[in-house]
Order: C-alpha cells, then structure tokens, then sequence
C-alpha cells in the first residue's frame, strides 16, 4: 500500500468526519483512528506478505575468541529496519533474557519503511541474550536474539 493510498484515507476521513478507518489490501492491515487533536495516526498491523523472509534461526558462532556454549540458537532479522523490543514505549517488552517462548511467539518488532513488522519464534525455547538495544538499526541477517531452543 502506498503512501499516497494512506494519504487518500486520512482525507477522506477528515471530509466525512470518520473518527477510524480500517483497510485490508495486498496482505497489509492498515487501521486509522482519529483523536482528539483531529489527527489520524496510522496504526499498522503486518500480514504474512509473501516475499518477506521468516526470520533466521541458525548456530551461533564465537565471536571475538568468545567460546559461545554449544546448542544455542541466533535469531536474525529478517530485514533492514529499526529492532523495538515492545509494541509502543508504554507498552511491556515482548520478552527479557530469562523468559521462554513458544514457536509462533512474538519476539520484537522490525520497523522498516514505516511498517511494524513482528518477528515471530520459529521455535520454542529461551532467551539467553538480547543483542541489540531498543530503537537501534539492525541489518538484513543480523543477529537479535541468542536462545537456547527446547
């Protein structure tokens, strides 16, 4: 969906006095929802989008000398973007070092081009390290998450 159909939405809101608009097309949800101030602010939930990648999990490897145990597992991005660790800054983080998940489990969000998109589990398991911090770029395949699968 383009930035001018989005557009188009925000107008046709403010001409017809529409407090939220809610629109599925080529795989995207996009939900408008009008506040107080009279601004639309655009709320975007991810569809499986064919030609996205899943999300990477693979053997880490030492890095630095650093003797990594064996049987843990990265998580790599699976596009460039910018990683979020919880769905809004009020909101909780998907998960914390220590914490299990199950597959299909959201683990953060990749921002790219104004789309959140949900990095989900593509297995069970527990995170052993977060390795990036909150709102920083990340690169196509880089490493987030260090787990250890169940």
């Amino acid at each position: 969906m383009s930035i001018k159909k989005i557009k188009e939405l925000v107008d046709l809101m403010n001409e017809n006095d529409l407090r939220e608009v809610e629109l599925e097309q080529e795989g995207l949800k996009v939900k408008l929802i009008k506040t107080g101030q009279g601004i639309a602010h655009e709320v975007v939930v991810p569809q499986p989008q064919v030609g996205v990648p899943a999300p990477v999990l693979q053997e880490a490897s030492p890095a630095g000398g650093d003797h990594t145990p064996s049987g843990l597992k990265e998580i790599n991005s699976p596009m460039v973007g910018t990683f979020y660790r919880s769905p809004s800054p009020e909101a909780e983080m998907y998960v914390r070092p220590g914490d299990e998940f199950k597959e299909g489990d959201v683990l953060c969000i990749v921002e790219a081009m104004k789309l959140m998109n949900e990095v989900k589990a593509e297995c069970s398991g527990k995170i052993v390290q977060i390795l990036v911090e909150n709102a920083e770029p990340v690169e196509f395949g880089q490493a987030l998450f260090l787990v250890e699968p169940a």
